[in-house]
């Protein structure tokens, strides 16, 4: 269906600017030369719609950002009415902003525990920058500063940075063109259920990772540890639940041998499982930090924070007039940006959006798994609004297909031809729609994807891949 906005955008001029000045991220070369970009210019509700007019459910939310979803006008009005205020604020040292105090005051309140302290920074790769800093900060400041090390497991993803590069290791990261820090971060495996060892229970599974977990701390010396940094929920790296009780047994760990635990939740903080935060919520623990950005602001202007425990600022607070957090950024706590924050944040609780992620959520749960029958589903996981569908030649083997077949494209392709975006990740179509989708709109998804993949099968067939 085409809308207005075909009427008032040069489409062909703005592909092609895009085409020939944009570097975008992750960018593929050959492919990008002969398709260009779909080229995105309003949103509204779940809604986006191109430069052409044709209109599409995000069923992405952007990427895994928009959790109160677009064009929301009272977000708008803020940011506006802040920028005629205070446009800009140093931030450094001993100055502060209103919405900045605030904010992290609110944080506060909403974050388990003690974890009454809060880092701003600009995205969420810049939070794990700020977080393994800070951890490096704490382990120095305590008497142990040969702790350095950081661990981090296997298919992760925390960002795009140097540094966030060398901590994640998700699958098509990694590339022989970049360089990364040598001897600093440790990989555990990840704890990736429908991939476990053949034969081994989920509980089993636990029992491994654990395990594997103490053997490197032995290896390695507790007193080189600085931190170990872990999505709740594997994002990027395939929407992976961690198999029962595997995340308290590793903090249980963490405490253990004095080493700090950093939860990724740059994805799942702000309601996209139900909760502002998982964590505690939906994971049972407590770590030492909470990472966060995306669903922070909803998108709608980019800002992250490191919200950390009592336990560690009072260690790094302890009275030295020698000592100075020589850690920042000159957007940090960005008065504009913080001030959205508190409207996305007062939207999410005056429309019980955690509550509608849960129910609704749980629905789409119930949908996708309709999938599993059909031929080359190999897997339907995730929680809530946090979703995917794992692509197999082979249901028993759990074999992939061909990476020539390009699976999780070819049927996102199908799904947009259909107005419905759905995010391929490798043999994976991923789904996290804005936290405001309806039972209505989840039943248009599910039945999207559905004729995408059947679509897909038949291809395959005719090509003799299947």
């Amino acid at each position: 269906m085409l809308h207005q906005a075909g009427n008032r955008f040069n489409a062909q001029e703005l592909w092609q600017q895009d085409h020939d000045h944009v570097l975008h991220p992750y960018q593929h070369f050959d492919s990008f030369k002969k398709e260009g970009s779909l080229v995105i210019v309003e949103g509204d509700g779940c809604y986006v719609t191109d430069a052409q007019g044709r209109r599409y459910l995000d069923g992405i939310g952007g990427m895994w950002c928009v959790n109160a979803g677009y064009g929301r006008k009272e977000i708008a009005e803020t940011m506006a009415e802040q920028a005629l205020q205070l446009c800009y604020s140093n931030f450094f040292v001993d100055v502060t902003n209103a919405p900045a105090a605030r904010l992290a005051a609110k944080l506060a309140e909403l974050a388990p525990g003690d974890l009454n302290h809060v880092v701003y920074a600009t995205s969420g790769s810049c939070a794990v920058d700020t977080a393994i800093r800070l951890a490096h900060f704490y382990q120095s400041r305590r008497g142990q500063g040969s702790r350095r090390y950081v661990i981090s497991r296997k298919n992760s993803y925390h960002g795009s940075t140097y540094l966030g590069m060398t901590v994640g290791l998700r699958d098509g990261d990694q590339s022989q063109h970049f360089k990364y820090i040598p001897d600093l971060v440790h990989h555990l495996s990840a704890p990736y259920p429908y991939r476990r060892p053949e034969g081994m229970t989920p509980e089993a599974f636990s029992d491994f990772l654990v395990n594997e977990f103490e053997d490197r701390i032995a290896e390695l010396g507790a007193e080189n540890i600085a931190c170990f940094i872990a999505e709740p929920a594997q994002a990027s790296g395939g929407v992976t639940l961690p198999p029962p009780n595997y995340l308290p047994r590793m903090r249980e760990l963490c405490t253990k041998h004095g080493i700090l635990f950093i939860a990724d939740e740059i994805v799942t903080a702000f309601g996209r499982l139900g909760h502002f935060f998982a964590s505690k919520d939906v994971f049972g623990i407590e770590p030492d930090m909470i990472l966060t950005a995306k669903g922070l602001t909803s998108g709608y202007i980019p800002l992250s924070a490191v919200i950390y425990s009592d336990k560690v600022h009072e260690v790094i607070s302890a009275p030295d007039p020698d000592v100075w957090f020589t850690h920042g950024y000159t957007y940090a706590g960005h008065p504009v940006a913080c001030a959205v924050a508190l409207k996305n944040i007062e939207i999410i609780e005056r429309e019980d959006l955690c509550g509608n992620a849960a129910r609704v959520g749980d629905y789409l749960e119930k949908r996708l798994g309709e999938l599993r029958d059909l031929e080359i589903v190999g897997d339907v996981r995730g929680r809530r609004l946090m979703m995917c569908v794992e692509y197999v030649r082979d249901k028993k083997t759990r074999e992939r297909l061909p990476d020539s077949c390009n699976i999780s494209k070819r049927i996102s392709n199908a799904c947009e031809a259909e107005g419905l975006l759905v995010r391929p990740i490798g043999h994976l179509d991923v789904l996290s729609p804005p936290l405001t989708i309806t039972r209505e709109q989840v039943d248009f998804v599910v039945d999207t994807l559905k004729r995408a993949i059947v679509k897909a099968v038949a291809e395959l067939k005719a090509e003799g891949v299947i």
